[in-house]
């Protein structure tokens, strides 16, 4: 049986937690128990054991290994493998880059793929020093704003780094946190919400208002897509809330080929006034149905 703590219990939060109560309750407690600021002798402990809670637990993947199998789905021993995941490495120019897209607090300060320095993740609040010994290089850092249409499309952009001028290239599927390293400086994506689009890893989630007449008769309606409009025919009799799913039309998969797909929850609106004509058609259309 497993001596480790429950995750949950280290951070004081609930099963059912949300992303960003995990994300408070972690940020409280690693300030709390930092070296740095608590000389208790067992602060260093407490803090790599809060790291390693929030490691997991703010992982979407990490997170649901856990929920099913406990600190087992991390042990070697037990069959479920391990952690994983090293970003894949390029090279553009002179450069040597690296993708990584773990998603997690910690990914902006370089701690992903792993519990190798759970401190370093503290760089920055405490002026890129450790107190535990460890040596880093202080390499600057940018944060580059896009939007969801950019970060679908990909997009390249500026950074001005001590006087000169360098061309970022985004490749299409860069998600928030997405972390690219040069060998001179480091970038990480930051992207907007939309307002029509929400992405949950390669899979895209919207809805689509249908008149309510079009729900009944069927026809053919126009959905926005990131690649623009799209034609579809809806089946006769369609119920509110009916999902389509549009296969390969998410976006596009930041490693390897292909694309996620795209999720559409229909809506069918219904007039909110009707003319007296209109109340006698539907009438029938009621006396109909019930007959």
């Amino acid at each position: 049986m497993s001596s480790k703590r429950d995750y949950y219990e280290i951070l004081g939060v609930t099963r059912g937690a949300t992303e960003n109560e995990i994300k408070t309750a972690y940020r409280k407690l690693a300030l709390e128990f930092h070296p740095d600021r608590n000389k208790a002798k067992d602060a260093e402990n407490k803090f790599k054991e809060i790291n390693e809670a929030y490691e997991v637990l703010s992982n979407k993947e990490k997170r649901a290994k856990y929920d099913q199998f406990g600190h087992a789905a991390f042990d070697p021993s037990a069959g479920f493998g391990g952690f994983g995941g090293q970003g894949q490495s390029y090279r553009q120019g002179p450069f040597t880059y690296t993708y990584s897209t773990t998603g997690g607090f910690e990914d902006l300060f370089g701690g992903a793929g792993g519990f190798n320095d759970p401190f370093s993740v503290f760089e920055s609040f405490f002026a890129g020093t450790n107190p535990f010994g460890r040596t880093y290089q202080n390499k600057p850092h940018y944060s580059i704003p896009i939007s969801f249409m950019e970060s679908y499309h990909g997009v390249t952009k500026n950074v001005v780094h001590q006087g000169k001028n360098y061309n970022v290239k985004i490749p299409p599927g860069a998600d928030d946190g997405t972390r690219i390293r040069y060998s001179e400086f480091d970038v990480t994506i930051s992207v907007a919400d939309d307002p029509k689009f929400r992405r949950e890893r390669d899979d895209l989630f919207t809805f689509h208002e249908l008149p309510f007449t079009t729900a009944i008769l069927g026809g053919d309606t126009s959905i926005d897509t990131p690649d623009g409009p799209l034609k579809l025919k809806i089946r006769p009799g369609t119920q509110p809330s009916t999902t389509l799913r549009l296969s390969g039309k998410g976006m596009k998969k930041l490693r390897g080929s292909g694309q996620g797909d795209l999720y559409i929850k229909l809506k069918v609106i219904l007039p909110h006034k009707l003319s007296t004509k209109a109340k006698k058609l539907v009438q029938e259309l009621e006396k109909e149905l019930s007959s």
